[in-house]
């Protein structure tokens, strides 16, 4: 498979740029925290020659690839197979007590995509899988076999914002009566005839289902919750966080998570801040960044993107 090919890292100069003032200097430390095949990370490596990586991925696949594309560095790189609420666990793991910069690289990779057999891609037939972790938990024909209509309903309208919800419910519950859905054509199958025409002339029908299906799975949203306070708190005053998200979902849970972090603790009414409740953080960026135009030509997955980014400018003692 040539990685080169499927893997261009997104808003790449510009997660550079951001990070860079915490980074260039002796003995910075990097958490990759959606590591993946490693292009923002050994970008870092390669401008940065001081710079110590520490990169998660719940992926055992990625890990792989990243190892063999990342050999070159040594021990300035580091691997940890988790999931990114572990990355307090993973700095400690380490030896480190806090860090210089977190990447947050969000949503499905190139590497997940691109290979058929993972059933995350909704245009290529494959087994209903969606781990982004393989060798553990329910796969997405699990949640089309087990949750009642109510839940699937549930699931399509919470994490796929999808208006016909109730519908493509109703009709999995019916079809899998009739035989088990078990790949990703299959399902495409039963949403599409549950899909009235001029929906359909909107954009695959099956989008929005399987984005929710793969963020049930590998229960995306409630891990970047827990992740976002703690990536946070593993930074040193001065230290920064870039966060690339790929839908509204995900987006809000990072927003909310700088927005508080960069706000003054002080209770209402009092006449002037104290030190104590200045914020700990600033933010970076104003409201959430895209990709340029040509950026976004050149590589599709670059669209959605939304980036933020902020810097720790004090701890509380």
């Amino acid at each position: 498979m040539d990685f080169e090919r499927i893997h261009t890292p997104v808003m790449l100069d510009r997660t550079v740029e951001l990070l860079a003032p915490a980074l260039d200097r002796e003995g910075a430390v990097l958490v990759d925290a959606t590591l993946g095949m490693g292009g923002h990370t050994r970008a870092f490596l390669e401008r940065f020659p001081n710079l110590t990586v520490i990169g998660l991925d719940r992926d055992p696949d990625a890990l792989e690839i990243a190892r063999e594309r990342l050999a070159a560095f040594g021990d300035r790189m580091r691997f940890v197979h988790t999931v990114y609420d572990g990355i307090a666990r993973a700095v400690r793991s380490e030896g480190f007590r806090e860090v210089q910069g977190v990447l947050f690289d969000l949503g499905v990779s190139s590497l997940q995509l691109d290979r058929a057999e993972r059933g995350f891609a909704y245009s290529k037939d494959a087994p209903l899988d969606m781990r982004m972790d393989f060798t553990q938990g329910r796969t997405a024909a699990d949640v089309i076999a087990e949750e009642s209509e109510d839940e699937l309903k549930r699931i399509f309208l919470d994490y796929g914002e999808e208006k016909l919800a109730a519908r493509y419910a109703r009709a999995i519950v019916r079809a899998r009566a009739e035989a088990p859905i078990t790949r990703s054509a299959q399902l495409v199958q039963i949403i599409t005839a549950a899909t009235p025409v001029v929906v359909q002339r909107q954009g695959h029908p099956a989008k929005r289902v399987f984005q929710a299906l793969r963020i049930e799975v590998n229960e995306e949203l409630s891990v970047l919750q827990a992740a976002m306070p703690a990536a946070l708190d593993t930074l040193a005053v001065g230290g920064r966080i870039v966060v690339l998200a790929y839908q509204s979902l995900e987006d809000r849970i990072v927003k909310r998570a700088l927005q508080a972090a960069a706000s003054s603790s002080a209770p209402a009414g009092l006449p002037m801040e104290l030190p104590e409740h200045r914020p700990n953080f600033k933010l970076l960026v104003r409201g959430a960044e895209q990709a340029s135009e040509s950026e976004q030509a050149e590589n599709p997955r670059a669209k959605p993107v939304r980036l933020r980014a902020a810097e720790r400018v004090r701890r509380p003692s």
